[in-house]
């Protein structure tokens, strides 16, 4: 422990209460309450309305179905659908091994308690027995909409909302804590961002933008 200064022995003095040093691990806890926190707003929150439809982008996101499905249809286009078919399948291949055998095996953070926080039995799919941390899912669709939309930037929109909503949904079945999505979203960015940079010309067309 540090020494106290004179500050500290002048707050004793007058009765003050003296705050504490925070470092790094108190600093991660607070992280932690605030993600806690956050999944049960969401899980405490009644939307019936949203459950049904989002427990079945939960589920259509398995296995990157959706994000597979897109590329299968961009593949039948001309050659600048097909290369951003080709980048987004290899930015989504990237992001979902480094999530499951790096990320998931160095953090094992345990899956959330959806009986504690009360999630709905309308909302639940089935819980994973792989580590929370990051989630899988949101790498996968962000990596696939950050390559694609850079070659294609008209698909960056819709496809980067569907990603976001394909997070979210993750949080809302109770599979999944907040920052356990926002994880899985920068390690999707930054996969895509290593497709591009490996593939053939850095991944670029002309005057290609992304919403990225």
């Amino acid at each position: 422990m540090t020494e106290p200064t004179r500050a500290d022995a002048a707050h004793r003095a007058a009765g003050a209460p003296v705050r504490c040093r925070r470092g790094p691990a108190a600093v991660l806890r607070d992280l932690r309450a605030l993600d806690g926190a956050l999944y049960a707003a969401v899980a405490a929150t009644p939307t019936p309305t949203l459950d049904r439809a989002l427990r079945g982008l939960s589920h259509a996101a398995d296995h990157s179905k959706i994000s597979l499905g897109v590329a299968a249809a961009l593949a039948l286009g001309g050659d600048r659908p097909r290369r951003a078919a080709f980048l987004g399948v290899a930015a989504l291949a990237l992001a979902s091994e480094s999530a499951n055998l790096l990320g998931k095996r160095l953090v094992r953070r345990s899956r959330p308690d959806r009986e504690a926080a009360r999630v709905t039995v309308d909302r639940r799919v089935p819980l994973p027995a792989s580590a929370s941390f990051p989630s899988g899912h949101t790498a996968a669709a962000v990596a696939f909409a950050a390559a694609v939309g850079t070659v294609l930037p008209t698909a960056a929109v819709p496809l980067g909302a569907l990603a976001g909503a394909v997070g979210y949904a993750r949080v809302h079945t109770g599979v999944h804590y907040p920052g356990d999505v926002a994880a899985g979203a920068v390690l999707g960015l930054a996969s895509a961002a290593a497709a591009l940079a490996a593939a053939p010309g850095g991944g670029c067309q002309p005057k290609a933008r992304t919403a990225w």
